[in-house]
């Protein structure tokens, strides 16, 4: 029997880092048009600008962590997680503006089956200011990756014209605004780590993503379920992003296959990931010489990305088919009628 959203409790974990611009009309959008009962837990990575004392401001109805140095998205967010106990946690960027019914409809798609590890709504792009556009443009409908490893989200800067108005099974979310069920967290985390911590910040999403999907888990794609994100990581503006960002971009490319790739598929994939690793390390070498550091980063963290690989890999669920299917180089997702179907009913069940 599938849960009434009455029982269902929600937790929204935000992760700050000179987040001034943006962090206060988030909460304002989360506190005012959230879920009944909804914990709100902030995590501050020992930010430099005003995002502290715009923090303040909301300690009175959020909880609020200041860390003293910056530990790193991940490890920030496995923080704000070990924190709640609800039966599923938003993961959200400050950067981010829901909608009224934003969390309510993502916890109805994802209480809609229970293998359904975590969801997606509709995320449309929006400006600096939060100001929302008049001609809507798609920021992300879901993730999905290539078979030279890149993962990219699903409509980004298309016009919404409906192409994306189905439930669909894709193969995970975009770490912007990720609903994730407890027991999908408790059942993929590595030695107590759910968002890898080596990862430090970027690609996280995708490892999350890739693991789950190894394990059994599905990740729904619900188009009822609309907000806005300000888009500022995007391959097209690599050169204006930090040095440092950059770095963890290019390390992550190669951690996340390390632990999650399967020989069967590493073997069909080789023409396009080596080619793509070719260019990367042209980029890194000929221009972008702040991101060498990672190659070594990658040598000394292979031992603990291998003993990650093993406790995946020795409970791995899904079959080298289903895996096989989500690595294609336009995006790839699967229909799930019996979703609508089962919302359709609920409905109406309760009129």
């Amino acid at each position: 029997m599938t849960p009434q959203l009455s029982q269902s409790s929600i937790a929204v974990t935000i992760v700050t880092y000179n987040s001034a611009r943006f962090i206060r009309h988030c909460l304002q959008y989360v506190l005012a048009r959230g879920y009944s009962g909804a914990e709100v837990i902030v995590i501050d990575n020992a930010s430099q600008d005003e995002t502290p004392r715009v923090l303040r401001e909301f300690e009175d109805r959020a909880r609020i962590v200041y860390n003293a140095t910056n530990v790193g998205f991940s490890a920030a967010q496995n923080q704000a997680i070990a924190l709640s106990q609800s039966d599923w946690v938003l993961a959200l960027n400050p950067d981010v503006r829901i909608t009224p019914n934003f969390i309510s409809t993502m916890i109805a798609a994802g209480e809609s089956d229970n293998t359904i590890g975590s969801v997606s709504g509709k995320l449309l792009a929006m400006s600096g200011n939060f100001e929302v556009p008049a001609t809507p443009l798609l920021d992300s409908t879901g993730m999905y990756i290539t078979p030279s490893l890149r993962h990219f989200d699903r409509g980004s800067r298309q016009p919404d014209c409906g192409q994306f108005d189905q439930f669909e099974y894709v193969f995970g979310v975009t770490g912007a605004a990720a609903l994730y069920r407890r027991r999908m967290i408790e059942d993929i985390s590595i030695d107590g780590e759910f968002f890898d911590v080596d990862f430090f910040a970027y690609r996280e999403d995708a490892d999350v993503a890739w693991r789950a999907q190894l394990l059994g888990w599905k990740c729904l794609y619900t188009p009822d379920a609309v907000a806005y994100h300000v888009r500022s990581v995007l391959p097209s503006n690599r050169r204006s992003l930090s040095p440092v960002i950059n770095m963890h971009s290019v390390k992550n490319r190669f951690l996340l296959r390390s632990k999650n790739i399967t020989v069967l598929l590493w073997l069909r994939l080789i023409p396009a990931f080596v080619f793509r690793d070719m260019v990367v390390f042209a980029g890194c070498l000929f221009r972008e010489w702040s991101s060498l550091p990672a190659f070594g980063l990658v040598l000394r963290l292979a031992p603990r990305m291998w003993a990650k690989r093993r406790q995946i890999m020795g409970r791995r669920r899904a079959s080298e088919a289903y895996m096989g299917a989500w690595f294609r180089n336009r995006p790839v997702s699967f229909p799930a009628p019996e979703i609508a179907a089962r919302l359709h009913a609920q409905q109406i069940a309760s009129t």
